[in-house]
């Protein structure tokens, strides 16, 4: 097998991020609560990617590869900010447009979503954002190291806890 040549490396990022930038920023935000963090994380992650991928073996889709690379330094960059005490963010200046009422209303309502998915304990957490990424169970099997079923049961298990958290109804 030969070698991957730096530009082989430059090529394979290019194409993940234009194939999958948006999803992997989506999964990022499972693992953060502010635009900082994320923008660090999203560097962390790119960062892997561009090392991981010259080793990618074809075992599972290129996407499902990205999306467990992005995952695992998701839990490494949550884990590495618990260990450091959250400080105000008072000094971040607001957007000063004005927005329209609908946008606003989605996006509280999507702000809510995820800091529920941030309560889920982990593997829940992997598994719904994952799942709102559009993989299958056996895709998402895949990237957690686990079965189907187990994933059948976690997804189960976030559903409930998510409208637990977010005072819905269970039916």
């Amino acid at each position: 097998m030969p070698v991957p040549t730096h530009e082989d490396a430059a090529a394979a990022i290019e194409r993940v991020i234009r194939d999958w930038g948006d999803m992997l920023a989506r999964v990022a935000w499972g693992y953060v609560d502010s635009a900082s963090d994320h923008d660090d994380l999203m560097q962390e992650i790119l960062l892997a990617l561009w090392r991981a991928l010259p080793r990618f073996r074809g075992e599972s889709s290129e996407r499902t590869f990205a999306l467990r690379v992005a995952h695992n330094r998701g839990i490494t960059f949550a884990v590495r900010r618990r260990r450091f005490e959250r400080l105000p963010d008072d000094g971040q200046l607001t957007d000063p447009a004005p927005l329209a009422e609908e946008r606003v209303i989605d996006e509280q309502r999507r702000e809510r979503l995820f800091h529920g998915i941030r309560q889920l304990p982990e593997a829940q957490r992997q598994a719904v954002m994952l799942r709102l990424e559009g993989l299958s169970q056996r895709e998402i099997a895949a990237v957690q190291g686990t079965s189907e079923t187990n994933v059948g049961v976690r997804l189960t298990r976030a559903r409930h806890a998510l409208r637990t958290l977010l005072g819905e109804e269970t039916a």
